[in-house]
This record gives C-alpha cells, structure tokens and sequence, in this order.
C-alpha cells in the first residue's frame, strides 16, 4: 500500500474508492439518530475521504497506483490528468516525481466544488485546473500530451484520450470495474438489471481503446474487500459518491438506512465488494 492510500477515498462511478483504513477499526458507538446527523453533516468536497479512518475500510489493489503513477510522470514531458476530483492523487503523484516532474502538467474536473479545491490545491505546483463537463470533448489540441491519466474517470472518452496523446504517448489509470460496491447499491435500490450491473468490464474497455486507436499494454483487475461499521459513514459516502444511489436523502432512504443500522449492530460491519482495473495503453 503506499503512502497516497493510507486513508479511505472515494471513487467516480460506482463503488468506494477505499483506501484502507490505518488504525483501529470498529464499530461507532452513538444512536441511531446521531451517527444519521454525523454522516449528514459532514462537508463532501473534495477527494479526501481521511473522515471514514476507523468507520469504513477498503483493501488496496496490489498495483499501487499513486506510486506508479509518480514514476509514470517522472519520464513525462507534458502530462494531462482527467477529472482530477480535488487534485489530491495529482498532487501526490508529482511531490513522489520531483524533481523529473513534466515540464507541463494540465488537470481538468467537471465538478465545481472540485475545481475549487483542485486549483488550490495545485496552483503552488503551477498547474491549472480547467473546469470542463466529463462527457465533453477534452479542451485541448491535437497530440498535445505524452501521457494522460485518470483515477477513476465517470467514462473514459476513449477517442478524446487518444486524439490528445502524441504518438507512442501513455494513457494509464485505474477505473472502477463491473458491480462495484453492489452489496450496499442493491441494499438500497434492489437488484440491477444487468446492463447496469455489467457495465464498466474491462474487457468492454479494452475493445472500446482499440476502436479508438489505442494499444492496450497493461489490464489488470481485483476486487476487493470493503466494510462500513456504522450506518454515518454509509450516510456519508452515498452522499459524497452521488451516483451510487441516485437522489439518496437520508429521509427518503430513513427504512433502508434503519435495516442496515440494524443489522451492523447485530452482525458486524457491512460487507460489500469494489471493483478496480488498472489500464495502460498507447497510442498507435
């Protein structure tokens, strides 16, 4: 595990990002009503998900992806990170790869809060945070980059990312894989139907970088252990990672959320499963 993953983190489309956990885990004593008020009233800006230490943990994929994406940068001449969130992988990634650093290194994020806490974040490293929508084109020339990354991108827009990659240039990320964090999703929603559910493969993704022009080097996947100890950080995260449940409101959701106190009391933490992939590809 290193050092960028020492604390649970969220992920884009589909499940935690968790990071693992340090220090004890257990479960939170308080109400039922009190840890509600204490999820609910937690501010959501941002990629730091350090609040979930001792609530909710999620094993790390073997690959480590800050670390090897420090010594992806330290050979870039100019990189582009897409949907950046707050800019905390980005910022990391560069601290491990000074001083070989790109030259160049441009960020984009569709989220405002995002943008805001990106651009502060990374504007000390003389980056800039472009704000731009996560389904539009990437505001850049062609081949403008020798390596693009993303941690967890909504959708990766295979075309947009090999167009802005030079020749022989890297696209690496990890991606959220199929079902990720199901377990908690169907808790509330019920069962998926299976376009939802079988969405993300990465086999699905390999095919669709090809058909972009891309070569795939490296597709590796995992999946991993996730547990929630108290009903507050599951309050917390389907707040924080919006597209889990779609709309969740801790009063529309208050049945759901009982059940699932319930039952951590009784039983233990809330067991669910995340999905990663990590993706290395070139441009042809």
């Amino acid at each position: 595990m290193d050092d960028r993953d020492s604390a649970y983190d969220g992920e884009k489309d589909g499940g935690t990002d968790g990071r693992t956990g340090g220090g004890a885990t257990g479960r939170v004593k308080g109400s039922f009503e009190d840890l509600l008020a204490e999820g609910a009233a937690v501010p959501v800006d941002g990629w730091d998900f350090s609040w979930f230490e001792g609530r909710a943990t999620e094993a790390r994929p073997s690959w480590g992806y800050a670390m090897s994406l420090a010594a992806r940068l330290a050979g870039a001449s100019a990189a582009l990170d897409v949907q950046t969130g707050g800019g905390e992988v980005l910022d990391f990634a560069l601290g491990r790869a000074a001083p070989k650093a790109p030259v160049l290194t441009v960020a984009t994020e569709g989220w405002p809060a995002n943008v805001a806490k990106a651009t502060a974040l990374l504007r000390p490293r003389g980056i800039a945070v472009v704000a731009t929508a996560e389904d539009a084109p990437l505001p850049f020339a062609d081949a403008s980059f020798d390596l693009v990354s993303s941690r967890h991108p909504v959708r990766p827009l295979w075309h947009e990312i090999a167009r802005v990659l030079q020749p022989g240039g890297t696209y690496f990320a990890q991606h959220v894989g199929p079902r990720s964090v199901f377990e908690l999703v169907e808790h509330f929603l019920g069962p998926q139907p299976q376009e939802v559910s079988s969405s993300r493969h990465p086999d699905r993704e390999r095919a669709e970088a090809e058909a972009a022009g891309l070569e795939i080097v490296d597709l590796r996947a995992e999946r991993l252990r996730v547990e929630f100890h108290d009903v507050g950080a599951v309050v917390h995260f389907l707040r924080k990672v919006v597209w889990m449940v779609p709309g969740f409101t801790v009063e529309a959701y208050r049945p759901r959320l009982r059940a699932l106190h319930e039952r951590i009391e009784a039983d233990g933490p809330f067991v669910a499963h995340s999905s990663r992939h990590l993706v290395e590809a070139r441009r042809r």
